[in-house]
């Protein structure tokens, strides 16, 4: 309370601000804690930070359950460590030499010797392969069975936003997707999909969703529950 009786409210800080061509204002906590707002280019200061006032409840909650939660674990790279490739634990084996930097047979994988001072830079370069190869293939599936259309796929790095759908219909995702299995691959694909159609998160486009995959909502609580997991835990 100041001298003159009028109580102070102090804004929450905002990490992040990106402006975009969309028509909503999204609120993301990221897991450290810090706070990115994605807002339409035209919004301004003032009415983003009304936005994020009219939410304190929700984002203080969600602030504190991201620095409560411990941190997923580091990977080290070492002979029988796990990694996640399409919602299973892979082990990884350390070979002598190989032809390529990193292989999968099915059910381990082998990384050469060689490699293990770049080994992050290897799982990454593998999981980007991967991502592109099978994500594109369930963007054909569900677009030609749900009556879609799309420009092309990028593979980003995003480390909490799984995709995203520009005005020109380029379909987004990151890499750390395809460590998720492969329903919540198809749940986030669709969800990108229907944004080819409309462009916001209005009742039409749940609706929409729902037609296509019924149980969609558990696939959004997973990846809630368990988006953090989906890391080399170093980053």
């Amino acid at each position: 309370m100041n001298p003159f009786g009028i109580l102070l409210v102090m804004p929450i800080p905002i990490d992040h601000l990106i402006h975009s061509r969309r028509k909503t204002v999204a609120l993301i906590i990221q897991r450290d804690g810090s706070l990115t707002v994605r807002a339409p280019l035209r919004m301004s200061a003032v009415h983003i930070q009304e936005f994020v006032h009219n939410h304190e409840q929700w984002i203080h909650k969600k602030q504190a359950q991201a620095q409560a939660a411990p941190p997923p674990l580091k990977k080290h790279y070492l002979d029988g460590e796990t990694f996640l490739y399409l919602g299973k634990e892979v082990p990884l084996t350390i070979v002598a030499r190989q032809r390529f930097a990193l292989t999968f047979s099915g059910y381990k994988f082998h990384l050469a010797n060689s490699n293990l001072p770049k080994a992050r830079q290897v799982f990454i370069r593998w999981y980007k392969a991967q991502a592109l190869a099978v994500i594109s293939e369930r963007v054909a599936f569900h677009a030609e069975k749900n009556g879609f259309t799309w420009r092309k796929i990028r593979i980003s790095s995003a480390r909490t936003r799984w995709g995203s759908c520009s005005t020109n219909g380029t379909l987004s995702f990151t890499w750390r997707l395809v460590l998720a299995p492969p329903e919540v691959i198809d749940y986030v694909v669709v969800h990108e999909l229907a944004h080819t159609q409309i462009k916001n998160h209005s009742p039409n486009f749940w609706h929409r969703l729902a037609e296509i995959l019924p149980e969609f909502k558990r696939h959004v609580s997973w990846l809630k529950k368990n988006g953090r997991f989906l890391t080399l835990g170093d980053d």
